[in-house]
């Protein structure tokens, strides 16, 4: 075993299992900085990766929900010291020069680019990184609890602080998995009138617990008629990859009510253009968010007591805790 060398996980070629390697320590170049990694949360997003989409080039090291500690920074790096606890998460960097950077919208950047696929991510002892792709991790947070913040938590924070709705209001967030048992906290801290839509009864309990003020199983029947009977929706969160599911919501919507796709399956929306023009509602998408939004959604959680309910693995038994996404409660994390 080589000192340089460290532990790994790869996507050696596309639609094969994770393979558990040793690679050399990557070194930081100008504007960079050195993460050793400490957890690396499991997202569904790794997927693409195993796919070979989105332009990746095998083989590559996954893993976009990284929590860890500055190990070394490169020439130029001053916002960062060695020693600080720092995460990384889906957006992997911005160019600053096209016309939506140049708006300050740095998440649609033309040319941004995603960790674990366009460079290596976080299934590994040490990662390298921009180093405005960094969100500072709160005290409050375990490395293990600051992992699955970085894609999961921020993407239902960012959703739920701009779908329109304001306290008081209804809110109903479909999933109570991965990244809806993180937007049901959310919704709730936030002053919403929480209602959890979920496969079954067996998830109200803990829907309940994390803070749904109503539950709806749709599994029963049309969750969106079910929805409007409870007076309808200022706005929808949908985690669920299921886009029948995603169409039958928008009946549930109330008058200027917002559904707000943050899980997809890939396949078109059946809406009816009625639903939509008579009672002005909207289908609209929201896509991750950059490193401040990650330390602003960690601020909120740590001031308000949002956490992630999660599984630990060690990073060699990646493959496993892949196949059982879905089944852990509700957030596989890898250890390193």
């Amino acid at each position: 075993m080589n000192a340089s060398d460290m532990r790994a996980v790869q996507v050696v070629e596309a639609k094969a299992p994770f393979v558990v390697t040793r690679l050399p320590v990557p070194e930081p170049g100008p504007g960079q900085v050195r993460v050793r990694v400490r957890a690396c949360g499991i997202c569904g997003g790794e997927n693409l990766t195993r796919l070979g989409l989105l332009g990746v080039r095998l083989p590559r090291v996954p893993g976009h929900e990284i929590a860890g500690t500055v190990d070394a920074v490169g020439a130029g790096v001053g916002a960062w010291a060695v020693g600080e606890r720092v995460g990384v998460g889906w957006h992997g960097g911005s160019c600053f020069v096209c016309d939506t950077c140049r708006t300050g919208d740095f998440v649609n950047c033309a040319e941004r680019r995603i960790v674990g696929l366009h460079y290596d991510g976080g299934y590994a002892e040490y990662l390298v990184a921009p180093q405005d792709t960094l969100a500072r991790i709160p005290d409050a947070f375990s490395f293990e609890e600051a992992g699955p913040m970085m894609c999961a938590g921020v993407t239902s924070f960012n959703a739920l602080r701009h779908c329109g709705a304001r306290p008081g209001d209804t809110v109903a967030v479909q999933g109570v998995g991965g990244i809806g048992h993180l937007a049901v906290q959310f919704a709730d801290k936030m002053g919403f009138r929480t209602v959890a839509i979920g496969l079954g009864p067996e998830s109200e309990a803990v829907a309940r617990r994390l803070g749904a003020d109503e539950y709806l199983d749709s599994t029963e029947g049309s969750a969106g008629e079910a929805l409007a009977r409870l007076g309808g929706a200022a706005a929808v969160i949908s985690t669920a990859v299921n886009s029948p599911a995603q169409a039958d919501l928008v009946q549930g919507l109330a008058p200027n009510g917002r559904l707000v796709v943050i899980g997809a399956d890939h396949n078109s929306l059946a809406v009816s253009p009625d639903l939509l023009v008579f009672g002005r509602r909207e289908i609209a998408g929201w896509y991750s968010g950059h490193a401040k939004d990650s330390e602003e959604a960690m601020a909120f959680a740590a001031l308000k007591g949002v956490r992630p309910m999660i599984e630990t693995r060690p990073l060699e038994e990646a493959e496993e805790a892949f196949q059982g996404l879905g089944k852990a409660e509700f957030r596989a994390v890898l250890t390193v």
